[in-house]
């Protein structure tokens, strides 16, 4: 890991937390050790402070009193709760990307989900991961809504809750990816909402039962 220089010391460290969190380096429910971070990020402990107060804002990690900071572990009913914050809100960012998007916005996100096309049999689940993370995060951006695109931090939230897989495989959702952006591509707000608050329901749906078969077998 390379010394932080720069101006802007609380955000550079906030974006240097975020990275490890997102990609694992820092895993869920793991004690965050401020001074060997410091250490390694060549610091001082109050930007590291402030960087962690924004993170803890978005729900990536906790303070435990008399404990420490953590990286943020979600329980089944906040995983829950997000599921259906992100049903209605992305399906509204869904309907005003629609009426917003370009026709290079279109391209990019047909382009997610060519490669996954061509061979529908052998998917790369990462790879699939990665681009259907972009494809949600792409569809705030584009609904160019300041308050939407603060849902950010619930993607966030939930790529540390499912870093190892999708909560339903390509089979099931890529065909559902490619209806939204055609309905987009159309101009038809109403179908574009519709089939993204679908398209998360249907996770949702999922991730419950999922969730109540594993209270089962305890």
């Amino acid at each position: 890991m390379t010394p932080i220089e720069h101006i802007d010391l609380t955000k550079r460290v906030y974006e240097e937390l975020k990275k490890m969190i997102l990609e694992g380096e820092l895993n869920p429910g793991q004690k965050i050790l401020q001074e060997k971070i410091a250490e390694q990020l060549g610091i001082s402990r109050t930007p590291l402070l402030k960087a962690l107060q924004m993170l803890e804002y978005e729900l990536l990690v906790e303070s435990i009193p008399r404990r420490g900071m953590y990286v943020k572990k979600l329980s089944a009913a906040e995983i829950i709760d997000i599921f259906y914050a992100r049903e209605v809100l992305e399906g509204l960012a869904a309907r005003l990307s629609a009426q917003k998007i370009s026709e290079n916005q279109i391209v990019q996100l047909r382009g997610l989900f060519d490669p996954f096309l061509q061979d529908k049999d052998n998917i790369n689940f990462e790879a699939y991961e990665k681009a259907d993370r972009r494809f949600h995060i792409m569809i705030l951006k584009i609904s160019d809504s300041t308050v939407l695109k603060r849902l950010e931090m619930i993607g966030n939230v939930l790529l540390i809750a499912y870093q190892a897989s999708l909560v339903r495989p390509p089979s099931e959702t890529l065909s559902e990816h490619i209806a939204i952006i055609e309905a987009m591509s159309a101009r038809n707000g109403d179908l574009a909402e519709k089939l993204c608050r679908d398209h998360i329901r249907k996770s949702r749906i999922k991730l419950i039962k999922e969730l109540e078969m594993q209270v089962g077998h305890r």
